[in-house]
């Protein structure tokens, strides 16, 4: 789109070093940074990939399912500009984006540099993101253990069921860590409500999610943000239909 609209464009392709990024962008001083992501559990690679931009003073343009249906999380991330779909995004650099502001460019730099960043996401003092993320391994190991002494269908499910189970108890700690990385149940809770839809597909029995999260938050009892977050998932997954829709 933005080649049929005469601009000059260069391809880096996905999950590009911040380090080597930085560089590109110094040695070619590009009007701007084209992101997409799909996924939101993507999201905290994305907040680094944005600082490393402003870094180098170079304005980021985010869109895709990554960052919202509004671009709530592309704003929040710090991203100067947000479209909806590839021809909105190719519309965006037909006038100068806004250069990132000095204090974000100090930021990054101290993230590149190794040094303890300054972040823009005042929540994230807490380290609770960092300390669930850093424990995944262990929860996605540990939780399927207490599923089968507490539900017999856990006990009798077949190994590819086992396996999905592993899978998704990953996905769900996973979105779990963005949910508190960006601050927003919202996120958390239309994932699992997505994840107990494609349970029930694949015949596992959906009803295990609400003990699965009984005990990630027992395992998580002394982060008040994440036990926070389980808590209100569980009541969201009783009500009726909280399995039969999808998040955008």
């Amino acid at each position: 789109m933005l080649r049929l609209r005469g601009f000059e464009v260069g391809y880096l392709g996905a999950r590009v070093p911040a380090p080597h990024l930085v560089a590109h962008l110094h040695r070619t001083g590009p009007d701007a940074v084209a992101l997409s992501g799909s996924r939101a559990t993507r999201l905290p690679t994305a907040h680094a990939t944005i600082t490393a931009c402003q870094a180098a003073a170079t304005p980021v343009i985010a869109g895709g399912a990554a960052f919202g249906p509004d671009g709530r999380y592309a704003r929040l991330l710090g991203a100067e500009a947000w479209a909806p779909d590839a021809r909105a995004a190719a519309d965006r650099p037909a006038e100068p984006l806004p250069r990132p502001h000095s204090a974000h460019r100090l930021q990054g730099a101290h993230r590149l540099h190794g040094a303890q960043p300054l972040d823009d996401l005042p929540h994230l003092v807490d380290q609770e993101y960092t300390l669930v993320t850093r424990g995944s391994g262990r929860l996605v190991k540990t939780v399927p253990a207490g599923l089968a002494e507490r539900i017999p269908a856990v006990r009798a499910s077949t190994e590819p069921q086992r396996r999905h189970t592993a899978e998704d108890l990953a996905h769900i700690v996973e979105s779990l860590a963005t949910a508190l990385y960006v601050g927003d149940g919202e996120l958390f809770t239309g994932f699992l409500s997505w994840t107990a839809g494609i349970r029930t597909a694949r015949g596992v029995p959906a009803a295990s999610l609400g003990p699965a999260l009984e005990l990630l938050e027992a395992e998580r009892r002394d982060f008040p943000r994440a036990t926070g977050l389980l808590r209100t998932a569980r009541t969201h997954l009783a009500e009726p239909a909280a399995g039969s829709e999808r998040p955008a």
